[in-house]
């Protein structure tokens, strides 16, 4: 079984006949958890000896879910993205270490903890903030100061991507000091982020380059923070790179000790690249067709004269919700109609004209596989779990994610 090509019939045939016998009649994010566990399994084979994964939450953003990822990746590590995860993930799995994937302003980080029980600040030692200016950094050192509150402080060093973060030099040694001369602050790593290596244009070496770059960047900013704190502590703290479009790249822990991926473990189709190959689609849209019509009909084309008063061949859907980040892949062909634009109330999907015939009934279900996951999990107040023909939980996904 490997990647769209195993998306056959038979396949979906099996979703149909599992969403009905569950009794599941509208739209439902459905994962598939036999593809979601060979996913894990894939990729902790490609992770390099002593090699730390950490589980992106936001592109998997379900408690259920991050629980049974960690147990078969045998991590305890999340990344998390905004203060309001942070603190639905320290209610929920407070033994787990979070380390945040954009940096929280310091006005909602204080708010965040004014809200926060007794039980969820005593796990705020879990919890490894992104700083990635000296400002910030010295923000949080004024907030761990006033409310004597010990912080761990992971710098973010912009390692070619400049979405963020701090360059090697004076910019880095000013965090480095207001670490060094903060007593609530600690310094537990060092992130670098480079997802642009796997998008940038096979021309003249310029990915090879890139990547050579970014490494020398990091290796600097890892001999700085060795000169302000010591060999010791940087051999030990987090030193945390990649994500799932690059991960592959790195063959050992030289430089980064941890990797950090979500999406690929469902893979949807924005990462179906050369690197992820390997893996297979394992998360769906299903949606019922709740109205299956021969021909396309214009919307007012009645009165539009012999242009436009004669149907179109090909067959009309309309599907229960639309307008996801996700395409239609079963059954084969359907696609959004160009004359009616999208809609997330009943969109029109036109498809051969063989779907009227028998091949699609009113209220079975249309599949569509999601571009991304992080923007389309949260559009569902359930998650319906397939394994061996059947349905065999409903998860529920985080509140929030951002």
């Amino acid at each position: 079984m490997s990647g769209a090509a195993s998306l056959s019939q038979a396949y979906f045939a099996g979703l149909q006949a599992a969403l009905a016998k569950a009794g599941i009649c509208e739209p439902v994010l459905l994962i598939d958890k036999t593809r979601l566990n060979q996913n894990i399994d894939t990729l902790k084979g490609f992770l390099p000896r002593g090699m730390a994964y950490r589980i992106v939450a936001k592109s998997l953003p379900s408690e259920q879910l991050l629980v049974h990822v960690a147990k078969r990746a045998r991590t305890d590590r999340l990344m998390s993205f905004n203060a309001a995860m942070v603190a639905q993930l320290l209610a929920r799995l407070p033994d787990y270490d979070q380390l945040l994937g954009k940096p929280v302003p310091v006005a909602a980080l204080a708010q965040m903890l004014g809200g926060l029980k007794p039980s969820q600040k005593k796990a705020l030692s879990n919890v490894q903030w992104l700083v990635d200016t000296p400002e910030r950094a010295s923000q949080y050192g004024a907030l761990a100061r006033a409310q004597k509150l010990p912080l761990r402080i992971n710098l973010e060093i912009d390692v070619g991507l400049h979405r963020g973060g701090m360059a090697p030099g004076e910019g880095l040694q000013a965090a480095l000091d207001e670490i060094v001369n903060t007593p609530e602050l600690s310094l537990s790593g060092l992130m670098g982020y480079e997802p642009h290596l796997a998008k940038l244009p096979k021309l003249a070496g310029w990915p090879a380059r890139a990547k050579t770059a970014t490494q020398k960047i990091y290796a600097q900013a890892l001999a700085q923070s060795t000169a302000t704190l010591g060999a010791r502590h940087v051999k030990t703290m987090v030193r945390n790179m990649a994500g799932s479009p690059t991960f592959r790249l790195y063959k050992d822990t030289q430089l980064a000790n941890e990797l950090a991926a979500g999406s690929t473990l469902v893979k949807p189709s924005d990462f179906d690249t050369p690197l992820l190959k390997p893996f297979v689609p394992a998360a769906f849209i299903a949606t019922p067709a709740l109205k299956v019509e021969n021909g396309v009909r214009v919307p007012g084309g009645e009165q539009a004269g012999d242009l436009l008063q004669a149907i179109s061949p090909g067959t009309s859907v309309f599907t229960h919700g639309g307008y996801w980040m996700a395409s239609a892949v079963y059954p084969k062909g359907l696609a959004p109609s160009p004359l009616m634009g999208r809609s997330s109330n009943q969109e029109l999907l036109v498809g051969p004209a063989a779907l009227a015939r028998g091949k699609l009934a009113v209220d079975e279900f249309v599949f569509l596989r999601p571009h991304q996951s992080e923007a389309v999990f949260l559009q569902f107040p359930k998650l319906a779990i397939f394994e061996k023909g059947r349905i065999v939980d409903i998860w529920e996904p985080l509140p929030v994610s951002a």
